[in-house]
């Protein structure tokens, strides 16, 4: 009984500390007014970089739109195609855009980047914006990134949004990042850290950019977007959250999909976190961003949390109903944390998926708890090869 009362006692501390934190950032997210960035005259002049692999079916219609995107300074889009038809790299130089095949041993995000930022002359461009081969840039974007680094920030991650709510692991998909866009960049920056990055929509100078992208290691790294988010942190370089330049990105649509997806998440987060004890990565210098990343990347996945809330829930449930004294603290606090917890979140959900499309995909969250604890399970950290989610959604999020 003791055993299980110290195992408890653990997992309590562990969800409280968590949950606090997030309750902390949600309350600070909800109460801070974004800068909202709009034209600024003087003109920075920006790369849209995407990599693509396999995309045929959706990189036409990102290229022709981020082609398309009204800028009132000099912006030109660049795409490194890896295992694209003829075909379609034929219709791709048809547009104004620059398109660099490439091909490699093992492919991977990080080094069709690293093609592309060597291939572009880096006197010619001050930004470098990273766009997956399935986003859709809202009108006026690149003005509101020009006008954050011409108010001083080298550094800026666009609010990326759902393109598609199609399916109910959309729905959820979308839900997830919507929360994540709260607590991981607005609720930062409420704070006064720096804003985390998601992998796409974000940009940086573009020297600086390259320079990571040359780094001896970041190659063979399927998680090198959180590298470049450690490697912005050595620099000590605060990354703007820009609230009102919507992005828009594929959610995943299928369970299958999604537990792949999750399977390079985690392998992503724990080759980050080896970064911050990595020898060869010091000195680090210990600034209050340094401290925060590092907490929030201790903390496991949030189906994990909610799976671990759920074994806490039922067990305080079995203590009241049949006098089982496993549980410890008392159930009263483990039902007050639930409830910490749901609250929390309640106020990090954007407002339009207060729905009742919603409510129902809630009912599938268990499912996706299911496929978390598999995605744990097939982990991979030695892995070397990038971890593709396949994108094929080609609506115009304009018009839904």
């Amino acid at each position: 009984m003791l055993i299980l009362h110290i195992i408890f006692w653990v997992l309590f501390v562990v969800l409280a500390s968590i949950t606090v934190y997030f309750f902390i950032v949600s309350i600070a997210g909800k109460i801070y007014s974004s800068p909202k960035y709009q034209v600024h005259p003087d003109k920075k002049r920006i790369a849209v970089l995407v990599p693509t692999y396999k995309e045929d079916q959706i990189i036409l219609s990102t290229a022709k739109k981020a082609s398309e995107h009204q800028y009132s300074g000099i912006f030109k889009v660049f795409v490194a195609a890896d295992q694209l038809q003829a075909s379609t790299i034929e219709q791709l130089r048809t547009l104004p855009i620059e398109v660099l095949p490439v091909k490699f041993e093992i492919s991977s995000k990080a080094r069709s980047l690293n093609q592309l930022l060597n291939h572009i002359d880096e006197n010619a461009w001050d930004i470098a914006l990273i766009l997956d081969a399935d986003n859709v840039m809202e009108a006026g974007v690149l003005e509101k990134i020009n006008h954050s680094f011409q108010n001083g920030f080298k550094a800026a991650q666009s609010n990326r949004t759902a393109k598609n709510q199609n399916t109910t692991v959309a729905i959820l998909d979308g839900l997830s990042e919507g929360i994540n866009n709260h607590l991981f960049r607005k609720g930062q920056r409420a704070l006064g850290f720096a804003s985390n990055t998601i992998g796409s929509g974000m940009a940086f100078e573009f020297k600086t950019l390259k320079a990571i992208y040359n780094k001896p290691g970041i190659l063979g790294n399927p998680a090198c977007d959180r590298e470049v988010d450690f490697e912005i942190m050595k620099r000590d370089v605060c990354i703007e959250f820009i609230d009102n330049a919507n992005v828009y990105d594929e959610k995943v649509a299928q369970k299958a999909v999604y537990e792949k997806q999750r399977t390079r998440w985690f392998e992503s987060q724990i080759i980050h976190l080896k970064l911050f004890f990595d020898p060869k990565e010091q000195p680090i210098p210990h600034t209050k961003d340094y401290y925060n990343k590092l907490w929030v990347n201790l903390i496991p996945p949030r189906l994990l949390i909610i799976l671990g809330l759920m074994i806490g829930g039922g067990f305080a449930i079995i203590n009241d109903l049949f006098k089982i004294h496993w549980i410890a603290p008392a159930p009263v606090y483990w039902y007050g944390l639930i409830l910490l917890f749901a609250v929390t979140f309640a106020i990090a959900i954007p407002n339009k998926f207060y729905r009742w499309s919603t409510v129902k995909a809630l009912f599938y969250v268990p499912v996706l708890v299911w496929s978390a604890v598999k995605a744990v399970i097939n982990m991979k950290v030695s892995r070397k090869e990038f971890v593709h989610t396949p994108k094929t959604f080609t609506e115009d999020p304009h018009n839904k």
